[in-house]
């Protein structure tokens, strides 16, 4: 099994990082501020203005420790990684598989709509006694269509636009219920809508990030197994898109990005004042916020959960390696079909 790395997130803006012995150096004003045994990593996120030292860039490549470009809100701007090590015949066996994904759609969707579920049946344990009886009858309402949308999802004459079309339902069922589930007082902390580019409120601007931090686990995960992330299944092929991440992230965001932003809200970690608004709108995190937010993230990974399918516990964050690893032996024809991942 995959030993869980860590990636290494560098926030504050004109830090240096450079390459010293067997290690990599981070320093802020000629000042050394962290030192990191370069076989501990997988990755190095840096976000906003970072320098990187073309010694350290390149001990990272010939390692096969990727090195991600962002916004400092999180928005993605570039990926520097060595040559990709990608199983030829594996590929091929995805090209072709992509032309008719079906089967394979199918499995994601249940998974991811069987997880949106869970989030809102959790909320309901969690807080049932503190819900009123209109908010807990919009829950029960949604989680019963839910239900019968997976079984819609299940039957095997459904085509691809239908299947894109369930997922769509799912979504805006799901979201049209997501303000129940934020128990902060802030009243700038409440949920609207779904809002991307830009995000125009808190918890747009806090799920965005997250789902950017996911995408990043879960396109490693697709090149660790030798896929191409470049090419999904559910998500249509565009240039500059990693597809297939955003395909294998689908089942996992429920639990790991959208449970993670409720627990930050509802134990007030983050608060209104963590938040600015920007011309034209858009919201984003301040430095320290997005600390606190890369802190829990990398705790989260931590928790282990019992993997439905392999009958063994395992970390969050090897999920989406695991995910990939058994897509990729479906492909080949190993697995009948792709188990998708369940949160219990």
């Amino acid at each position: 099994m995959k030993t869980l790395l860590n990636t290494l997130y560098v926030t504050t803006e004109n830090a240096a990082l450079r390459k010293d012995g067997e290690n990599l150096v981070a320093e802020v004003e000629g000042t050394e501020r962290a030192r990191v045994p370069l076989h501990m990593l997988a990755s190095v996120a840096l976000f906003g203005p970072i320098f990187i030292s073309p010694a350290l860039i390149g001990a990272c490549a010939g390692a096969g420790i990727a090195i991600v470009f962002l916004e400092r809100n999180g928005r993605f701007q570039a990926r520097v990684e060595g040559p990709v090590s990608g199983n030829v015949l594996l590929r091929r066996a995805q090209y072709r598989m992509a032309d008719a994904p079906e089967e394979i759609v199918r499995s994601m969707l249940i998974g991811k709509v069987a997880n949106q579920r869970s989030v809102l049946m959790r909320a309901l344990r969690d807080y049932g006694d503190a819900y009123g009886e209109a908010d807990r009858a919009a829950i029960l309402a949604v989680t019963d269509r839910l239900a019968r949308i997976v079984r819609r999802i299940e039957r095997a004459d459904a085509t691809l636009d239908a299947l894109r079309g369930s997922e769509g339902e799912a979504a805006n069922l799901y979201f049209s219920v997501f303000s129940h589930l934020i128990r902060a007082p802030d009243p700038q902390m409440r949920w609207t809508v779904r809002s991307r580019r830009p995000p125009l409120d808190p918890v747009n601007a806090l799920l965005s990030f997250l789902y950017t931090l996911l995408t990043h686990d879960c396109r490693s995960a697709c090149e660790s197994v030798g896929l191409d992330p470049a090419v999904g299944f559910l998500h249509r092929d565009r240039p500059g898109r990693p597809s297939l991440a955003l395909d294998l992230m689908e089942e996992l965001r429920p639990v790991l990005a959208d449970r993670l932003a409720l627990s930050l809200i509802n134990r007030r970690q983050l608060r209104a004042g963590d938040f600015e608004t920007r011309e034209g709108g858009a919201v984003m995190m301040s430095d320290e916020a997005r600390k606190t937010v890369l802190t829990a993230w990398q705790e989260r990974k931590k928790d282990e959960r019992l993997h439905p399918f392999l009958d063994e516990k395992a970390p969050l964050g090897l999920v989406p390696f695991l995910q990939a690893q058994m897509l990729a032996r479906h492909l080949r024809g190993d697995l009948d079909a792709y188990p998708p991942w369940f949160w219990k």
